[in-house]
C-alpha cells in the first residue's frame, strides 16, 4: 500500500545511477518540486525523452564535453538546464555513473501545485494542461532557468528543486515512440515515454534540423 508519506518521499542519488534507458520510463509519475521565490511548485511528470551521451547522435554530450553541456558528465541527478532558439530553456536530469553524459530531457507534466503561480508566466495557455505541454512549456512554467543548471535534485532538505516518488502510473499506461525533433541517425530510437492519455502529454513533431541535447 503507498502511503502520502511515501509519495513525498525524495528520490535518491542511486535512482539516478542506472542506464538512461531504465531511468526515463520510471521518471513518469514522479513529483518535480520547484521551490522560487513566490513559493513552490509541483509538477507530476507525464512525459519525458531519453538521451545516451556519446553514444547518442541526438545528444548534446555527442561530440564531447563543453562548457555548456560540463552538467551532463558530472554526477547522476543532477539538473542540466539549456538554452534554446534564443528564447527557451529546457530542463534535463543526469543519470548513469560520472562520464557518460546521459540524460531525460522533461518533457511535459500537470501541474498539481502552485498552479496560480504558473499561470502568470505561461499567459498563452488556454487550460491549465496546456501550462506544461512541451519542455520549454515545463521550464517557463516553473520558472526553470540557467541558474538550476547544475543544481542537485538529491541534495537535502532545503534546496529549490527536487524530485520526490510520487506514484508511478498503472500498468499498461506507459507508451514509447520515437523523440521529437531528432533527425539523423537515432531519429527512430523509441526514447520517448509517456503517460497514454493524459492530456498533459505534447503532441509529437518529427524532424526539427539543428536539435540536439
Amino acid at each position: 500500500m503507498i502511503t502520502d508519506d511515501d509519495t513525498r518521499r525524495p528520490l535518491d542519488r542511486s535512482f539516478f545511477d542506472r542506464p538512461v534507458l531504465d531511468v526515463a520510463p520510471d521518471l513518469l509519475g514522479r513529483v518535480l518540486v520547484h521551490t522560487t521565490a513566490d513559493g513552490p511548485i509541483a509538477l507530476r511528470l507525464t512525459e519525458v525523452e531519453a538521451y545516451a551521451g556519446t553514444a547518442d547522435p541526438g545528444s548534446h554530450a555527442y561530440r564531447g564535453r563543453t562548457p555548456r553541456n560540463a552538467v551532463m558528465f558530472g554526477p547522476p541527478g543532477h539538473v542540466y538546464v539549456y538554452f534554446t532558439y534564443g528564447m527557451w530553456h529546457c530542463a534535463n536530469l543526469v543519470c548513469g555513473p560520472v562520464g557518460t553524459a546521459s540524460g531525460v530531457l522533461l518533457r511535459a507534466g500537470e501541474i498539481v501545485t502552485g498552479a496560480d503561480l504558473a499561470r502568470p508566466r505561461r499567459a498563452t495557455s488556454r487550460r491549465d494542461s496546456d501550462l506544461a505541454q512541451g519542455p520549454a512549456r515545463l521550464a517557463g512554467a516553473l520558472g526553470i532557468d540557467r541558474a538550476l543548471n547544475g543544481a542537485d535534485a538529491c541534495a537535502p532538505d532545503g534546496t529549490p528543486f527536487r524530485l520526490l516518488t510520487g506514484a508511478p502510473p498503472a500498468p499498461g499506461t506507459v507508451r514509447t515512440g520515437p523523440r521529437t525533433g531528432v533527425g539523423g541517425a537515432g531519429a527512430d530510437h523509441p526514447w520517448r515515454f509517456w503517460i497514454d492519455g493524459d492530456p498533459t502529454v505534447s503532441p509529437y513533431r518529427a524532424h526539427a534540423p539543428r536539435r540536439r541535447r
